[in-house]
């Protein structure tokens, strides 16, 4: 990538210069008013000054800057919205997955070694652990990580989670009902959690979250847990039909909730109601290759009219990945999705996800966070996986 600068003058933002990135193979605009999905521009370039986008079209239209890179014929994207991943935890559950690859079934219950773990940590071992987590994920192209507790289910546990948590993400969930901790009846721990644990975590969080599933929480215990979180001005999200069919999704959907996530087992009647309530169904394909569950049928959902989401889910147990670029492969080869519905699924659909109309495209007025791939264009992340293609990445219009 070569970086020319033609003139100091007309610096912006505090004395940052404009940026010219152009030479550019295919870029990704995700303009909603554009024809085509993802609003490709082949030969493109954009304008970055400060951390925003100004402007974006053909390289032989582009303004000029204060300086200029010149992309090599690169593809340039924005950057993955991931919209769900557990980071912020302690220990290792390495011996749990070969365990399943030998032919045991994957369970809810193991959250509680990782657990244990967790909350022998110090604050510093867990910082330390996430900011390791969160730059695995920026050099795979990932600008923006939601992050949720629910390792600690202790008040000062959960708490801490999320003061962590925030230290590198606005998009922090409180997800103090991941599981019932040992010593604990579902009743008296829903009370704990809608009670002084939510009072302690409201102050890190932005949304709040629930796994509503056999062997964790029931439609009735998760609608309590949510309608607490709302009441103390957090917003919805929800884990719901990953291990099997439930009315977790219809619950989401009646809640008008912006997001369900996994997703996995869905009857008719929960296709509808994700489509008639325009709640977004996150899906989280690295589950399925972790644990060796049938992957959800993002064909019929986005056949339906459903808003699909792609986001990682990283966490100790059921998926330690931290990688939208396999997420992606695995949607296209597993899920039905096609490389550009993919794309825009880790992306657009997972700012939707978050609420956020600050991220998630390359159009002005938007955040530069973009990756820059060392290939021609977006269809290479499926093409090629497994394959380090990120070459760079941009965060508020800067490289890291």
């Amino acid at each position: 990538m070569a970086v020319t600068s033609p003139t100091d003058a007309g610096r912006t933002d505090a004395g940052r210069p404009s940026t010219l990135l152009t030479n550019i193979g295919e870029l990704v605009t995700n303009d909603p008013t554009a024809d085509d999905l993802l609003g490709a521009i082949a030969g493109g370039a954009l304008v970055i000054e400060g951390a925003r986008v100004v402007w974006v079209g053909a390289a032989g239209d582009a303004p000029a800057a204060d300086e200029v890179v010149d992309l090599g014929g690169r593809a340039v994207l924005p950057g993955f919205v991931d919209s769900h991943s557990h980071l912020v935890f302690a220990g290792d559950r390495a011996a749990e997955f070969a365990a399943r690859m030998a032919g045991e079934s994957y369970a809810a219950g193991g959250i509680r070694t990782t657990v244990a773990a967790t909350r022998a940590a110090t604050d510093e071992q867990l910082t330390s652990h996430v900011a390791r987590l969160v730059a695995e994920l920026r050099r795979q192209g990932t600008t923006t990580v939601e992050i949720k507790s629910g390792y600690g289910l202790t008040v000062k546990d959960e708490a801490r989670s999320l003061a962590v948590a925030r230290q590198f993400t606005e998009e922090t969930t409180f997800l103090g009902a991941h599981v019932v901790p040992d010593g604990a009846t579902p009743e008296e721990y829903v009370a704990l959690v809608t009670g002084p644990m939510l009072d302690a975590a409201a102050p890190y969080a932005r949304w709040i979250d629930a796994f509503c599933e056999r062997g964790a929480f029931d439609v009735d215990q998760a609608r309590a847990v949510l309608e607490a979180g709302v009441a103390r001005g957090l917003r919805g999200r929800l884990h719901a039909n990953q291990l099997g069919p439930g009315p977790g999704v219809r619950l989401a959907a009646e809640l008008g909730l912006t997001a369900v996530d996994h997703c996995t087992y869905l009857e008719g009647a929960d296709v509808d109601a994700l489509r008639d309530s325009g709640t977004i169904a996150t899906l989280l394909p690295g589950v399925e290759f972790s644990t060796r569950q049938p992957y959800p049928d993002a064909r019929r959902l986005l056949d339906a009219g459903v808003r699909v989401a792609l986001a990682s889910d990283c966490n100790p147990g059921s998926c330690f990945t931290s990688s939208l670029p396999l997420c992606i492969a695995l949607a296209v080869r597993e899920m039905g999705m096609t490389p550009d519905e993919a794309v825009h699924a880790a992306t657009a659909m997972g700012a939707a996800a978050l609420d956020r109309d600050d991220v998630g495209a390359l159009v002005p007025g938007r955040r530069a966070d973009l990756m820059v791939l060392d290939a021609p264009s977006h269809v290479h992340l499926a093409y090629r996986p497994g394959v380090p293609l990120v070459a760079g990445v941009w965060v508020d219009g800067r490289p890291l």
